[in-house]
């Protein structure tokens, strides 16, 4: 059998799961079920001796988030293409199935949303390969999930006839997000399947069903990709074609009209996490039924979600029954449990009112690492910055401020005009307005430190990089 190429999509806007997914830095790069994030956790669930080196599509502003963070588990991608804006998943998923098809038509891909919980890596891979004749043979799989519940916040798919174990089937209808009533009577029913959002064809069959049910998207998707411009190590797909593509998702462009398409079950356990609530269902629970992260305590709780953020504030709550708490350093969400779904709605108030918190992590992530904002006030900013080993910062200037630098962890490679200073925990070093200077790290650890700046202006468009490592302007 050849091997599988996984396309791993990881766009999105982070707002279901606000605070801490936020359109800076959406879900499936948190980490909330383990160490690993949801995006390395897909990365390596579609990884082994079947699979080839994926290709990755994601937003611009996420690429260094994405190439740090399959780095740190061992992946080496065979391509990271770059939308210019986002169009939902068929442009995504079409654009990489061209990619693919370029280098061999007969590629078998699997095209997986990388913000979903799946717990069980052998048993889905093994799902996976029980696709991959059908696959081969011209077939579009989809992975139905057997559904646990009468759930509204999913599609739901019907396969024509009984449900066959570990046998594709084909799909008679797929069934939009469906009312109360119509969710149990599938769920009752017990044919009906969750639409995951997975699917495997070879990149033929992919471009074939595209130029049959969706033809207009194919030229502009070409265009973007015959003059992709290289950037590192990514691939920015050209803007101006791309802008012309709508914003539709794969199911409505091409699968729901699709004739070729199979729908195998898959047994295992699935969420894509896609609210507070569903956290709730899928993470450890004390005798009282409350789910408890970080710094949080409950006295008199019962069947309640209590987060509290490394540098959070500690979480107190007394007598909820059903609630969510969720506590960061910038930002407090409570909310009853049966009302997880409207946190969009609180996001978009925040938006209404210019709440930087709305959108914008309290991290913020660069291809070196990250910086945090501490403290501000009229002349001065606090921030800890956090650079990664081998991490280098552009050799840059300030018009209108001057900074002061305390390392806290780590061995530090500083320039600051013609000199090169080591400087390592508690030692300290200033840099004056106008004065050209870098920060690296050098060593296998992180280098940690607090950065004090002073001046009438402290915006981050105050810089002037002389050179940059990452070809940033």
């Amino acid at each position: 059998m050849p091997m599988i190429t996984p396309v791993l999509m990881c766009g999105g806007t982070g707002t279901r799961l606000w605070p801490l997914s936020r359109e800076s830095f959406p879900k499936q790069f948190t980490r909330l079920t383990g160490d690993l994030s949801m995006f390395q956790d897909a990365a390596l669930r579609l990884s082994g001796a079947d699979f080839a080196a994926p290709v990755v599509i994601t937003a611009a502003e996420f690429r260094f988030i994405v190439s740090e963070q399959l780095a740190t588990i061992g992946i080496t991608p065979q391509a990271i293409l770059l939308e210019p804006c986002p169009k939902n998943t068929a442009p995504a998923l079409l654009v990489a199935a061209l990619y693919v098809h370029a280098r061999n038509p007969g590629t078998p891909i699997l095209a997986s949303p990388t913000d979903h919980l799946i717990p069980d890596a052998v048993a889905f891979r093994e799902t996976v390969l029980a696709g991959l004749p059908a696959a081969l043979n011209g077939r579009i799989v989809t992975f139905g999930i057997r559904p646990t519940r009468a759930e509204t916040g999913y599609g739901w798919i019907e396969p024509e006839g009984p449900r066959t174990a570990g046998k594709p089937q084909p799909v008679r209808r797929f069934v939009e997000k469906p009312d109360a009533q119509a969710a149990q009577g599938m769920f009752e029913g017990g044919q009906h399947l969750w639409n995951a959002g997975l699917f495997l064809a070879t990149a033929e069959t992919l471009i074939q069903a595209a130029e049959r049910h969706a033809p207009t998207l194919l030229p502009p998707l070409r265009a973007a990709l015959a003059s992709a411009r290289p950037d590192l190590d990514f691939l920015r797909l050209d803007p101006v074609p791309w802008a012309v593509l709508p914003g539709i998702a794969i199911d409505h462009a091409v699968m729901e009209r699709a004739t070729n398409l199979s729908v195998l079950p898959y047994d295992g356990a699935w969420s894509d996490l896609g609210d507070w609530a569903a956290v709730w269902r899928e993470t450890p629970k004390d005798a009282a039924g409350n789910t408890l992260t970080g710094a949080s305590t409950a006295i008199d709780c019962a069947g309640s979600l209590l987060h509290a953020a490394p540098g959070a504030t500690s979480l107190m709550a007394i007598g909820l029954t059903d609630m969510i708490a969720v506590a960061l350093p910038d930002a407090v969400l409570i909310a009853p449990k049966d009302r997880a779904q409207d946190v969009r709605h609180a996001v978009a108030a925040l938006h209404a009112k210019g709440i930087p918190a709305a959108r914008k992590f309290p991290q913020d992530h660069r291809p070196w690492g990250w910086f945090e904002t501490l403290a501000t006030g009229p002349g001065f900013q606090v921030k800890r910055i956090t650079v990664i080993p081998g991490g280098r910062l552009s050799l840059q200037s300030h018009q209108h401020r001057a900074e002061h630098w305390v390392v806290v962890s780590g061995n530090a490679r500083i320039t600051l005009g013609q000199e090169t200073l080591s400087l390592t925990a508690n030692q300290s070093t200033y840099i004056p307005q106008g004065t050209r200077h870098r920060l690296e790290n050098p060593g296998s650890e992180p280098v940690i430190l607090i950065e004090v700046q002073t001046g009438a202006y402290l915006a981050e468009d105050d810089i002037t990089r002389h050179e940059d490592a990452y070809a940033r302007p």
